[in-house]
């Protein structure tokens, strides 16, 4: 499989009242065609922000895309005019909101927002966009379907809008559907279904994803390569079964010592990470973990380290060896 998309040190800033807003350092990591991946992290790190700077999607001002590249089908995403990559967001990238209930507009119904979709990018009538929008909801499992086009977004569950927000992002058959927190409001028997889904259109579709989570128990099932971010930067990036198996950075550890498992023989006490994230206005000059960090030693406070290989198609960002407790060679 080749390169679908190809992030160089991207870095996405905020300029505010009060200082500069580090959001995303920097970043950089590519996606296969068909592959997915998932980006995880606690609230604040970065993940949301940098797929939005993907396709320019920041609110400027405040927000700026200062440097980087996205290399998207060989074009750079950030270089193209707003006509061109309007052609791609939306067609041959497609996203889904954390809560649809914002994305979608209120005083629009349904079938109107999914043929709009339709009708700009593959030049669809009205009678046919209404045709194809049927078929959309009837593929992600809305009952009645037919029915439901002249409803509005207030007149579905929670589980049902997110559908919606889906059938819309697969209305134009992309390349690349980017997640972000898709199942966050959800309860944990919609979210299951959601990510079911999910999984099954990337497979009858061939599309890849890129799915934004700070649940690392849904990224088990679904991804097959995991970032990490923290403080807008990335600090670690493994398979997925490496990832969990064998974690290379301490805050890594410390979302895996979060989560609560059903294979323990005795019930185990789970762990919380100390502390607070960074002010990203005042980043530390060292490792922006290192407040917060049982391995520190005293490199950690004096420079960041940077996304080194660690063994086979595995990169961390640390100076010290977690499976030794010393420092890394």
């Amino acid at each position: 499989m080749g390169v679908l998309l190809d992030v160089r040190g991207l870095t996405t800033q905020f300029f505010t009242k009060d200082g500069i807003v580090r959001a995303v350092n920097g970043i950089t990591y590519s996606l296969n065609e068909g592959e997915t991946l998932a980006i995880v992290g606690e609230s604040g790190c970065g993940k949301s922000v940098g797929v939005m700077s993907l396709t320019r999607l920041i609110p400027s001002p405040p927000g700026k895309v200062v440097s980087g590249q996205v290399i998207f089908d060989g074009k750079d995403l950030l270089k193209l005019e707003p006509d061109e990559l309007r052609q791609i967001r939306g067609n041959r990238i497609a996203m889904i909101f954390q809560d649809p209930m914002t994305s979608l507009n209120p005083v629009l119904t349904i079938g109107y927002q999914i043929s709009e979709a339709l009708i700009l990018h593959l030049g669809m009538n009205k009678e046919q966009a209404r045709k194809r929008s049927v078929e959309l909801l009837e593929l992600v499992g809305i009952p009645g379907a037919a029915n439901r086009l002249d409803d509005y977004p207030h007149q579905f569950s929670g589980g049902m809008r997110q559908r919606v927000m889906i059938a819309m992002g697969l209305s134009c058959n992309p390349q690349l559907l980017i997640a972000d927190e898709p199942t966050t409001a959800l309860d944990v028997t919609i979210q299951a279904q959601i990510v079911d889904l999910v999984q099954r259109l990337k497979e009858e579709i061939g599309m890849a994803v890129i799915w934004i989570t700070h649940d690392l128990g849904v990224v088990a099932g679904m991804a097959e390569r995991v970032i990490v971010m923290y403080a807008g930067f990335i600090v670690e990036e493994a398979a997925v079964r490496e990832l969990y198996t064998n974690p290379r950075h301490p805050y890594t550890l410390g979302l895996l010592g979060s989560l609560p498992r059903l294979d323990e023989d005795k019930p185990v006490r789970l762990k919380s990470i100390e502390g607070f994230p960074p002010d990203l206005i005042a980043l530390p000059k060292g490792c922006p973990f290192a407040a917060r960090c049982e391995y520190k030693i005293g490199k950690c406070e004096d420079a960041n380290p940077l996304l080194e290989p660690v063994g086979p198609g595995h990169k961390a960002a640390c100076w010290v060896d977690v499976t030794t407790g010393g420092a890394r060679a």
